[in-house]
């Protein structure tokens, strides 16, 4: 691997891992890793968040690419973005949440 590449693929780590370095976003992607996608009405019954720092993790989410939504009529549904997300939250959640 090139060193370019290297620190690419370093850069997008530093993303991902200061995106999981807050409890709120970290216990937000354990919800959708397993729950599976969820709207923002149901994340704000499940999770006991207000509305409004709800709104402000996705968004930080979402600028990050990791994760993803759908929108259907008036609400918003939001999933996991990819495999590489899924699979590290799989093993944070393995080792944290169970």
């Amino acid at each position: 691997m090139n060193i370019e590449k290297m620190q690419q693929q370093a850069d997008h780590a530093v993303v991902l891992l200061k995106a999981l370095a807050n409890e709120r976003r970290l216990f937000i992607l354990c919800h959708l890793l397993n729950e599976g996608e969820m709207c923002v009405g149901e994340m704000n019954k499940k999770l006991g968040l207000s509305q409004s720092a709800l709104s402000q993790h996705l968004a930080w989410l979402r600028k990050d690419n990791l994760v993803c939504t759908r929108k259907e009529a008036q609400t918003v549904f939001y999933s996991l973005k990819s495999n590489e997300v899924k699979e590290l939250i799989q093993v944070l959640n393995n080792m944290y949440c169970y």
